[in-house]
């Protein structure tokens, strides 16, 4: 089957912004993930570490972890292309 036809439209997609409390990188994230969500109208959350140990103890060294779709699309930093790109594959 033609990949055209088995692309997902970006509503259907969901950003998740693992952070944490004080985290400048994570502020930056948070930028870029309102951004590209905003613009391709894609819903997105955040998820506090301190706040739940598994995020916690998978992600700790990592932070800001940005998932999509539930799976590992990028960490520390969030380049803008790139998500976009992914949302829209």
């Amino acid at each position: 089957m033609s990949p055209l036809f088995r692309r997902r439209p970006p509503r259907d997609r969901l950003v998740t912004l693992v952070r944490k409390p004080g985290c400048h990188l994570c502020d930056d994230a948070q930028a870029v993930v309102e951004k590209v969500c905003g613009e391709l109208g894609v819903p997105w959350e955040q998820k506090d570490i301190t706040q739940d140990a598994e995020l916690h103890d998978r992600y700790w060294e990592q932070i800001p972890v940005v998932l999509v779709d539930g799976e590992q699309h990028t960490f520390w930093r969030v380049n803008e292309d790139r998500l976009r790109k992914a949302l829209n594959d």
